[in-house]
């Protein structure tokens, strides 16, 4: 098993990993859209924030030995449904190539008032290492 982080401060506080890896499978956690300091990208743009939320957890999936080819599910969590295009259309930029299962769920709320999006990815990778 292979875990890697994020570096960000609610991995040591909720105690989780970014993303792990077991065999194949990699398993990415709730991702949000945030830079390298942690500061959240894309206020206010459903758009901006699915498209770095993607980036941020395609980056996860790399750094365990995967790629954008090999996500084979996305959960995509927003906190309001009637954005979802913009939402989608940051997914198919993204996975249109790949077109992996998908679900997408309003939820209330997330874990800042400032996040509109939260997404997660499972990617099997052919070879284990």
């Amino acid at each position: 098993m292979k875990r890697i982080g994020s570096g960000g401060p609610w991995e040591d506080i909720v105690g989780y990993s970014r993303a792990v890896r077991v065999g194949a499978h990699i398993v990415v956690a709730g991702t949000t859209a945030t830079d390298e300091s942690g500061n959240v990208v894309g206020v206010g743009d459903a758009y901006a924030q699915a498209r770095r939320a993607f980036e941020n957890a395609l980056a996860a999936v790399r750094a365990l030995g995967g790629g954008v080819e090999h996500v084979v599910r996305t959960r995509m969590y927003v906190t309001d449904a009637s954005r979802w295009q913009e939402v989608g259309r940051a997914h198919s930029e993204l996975f249109g190539h790949v077109r992996p299962a998908a679900t997408l769920v309003e939820v209330r709320a997330l874990v800042a008032p400032e996040l509109l999006v939260e997404v997660e990815l499972d990617a099997i990778v052919a070879e284990p290492t």
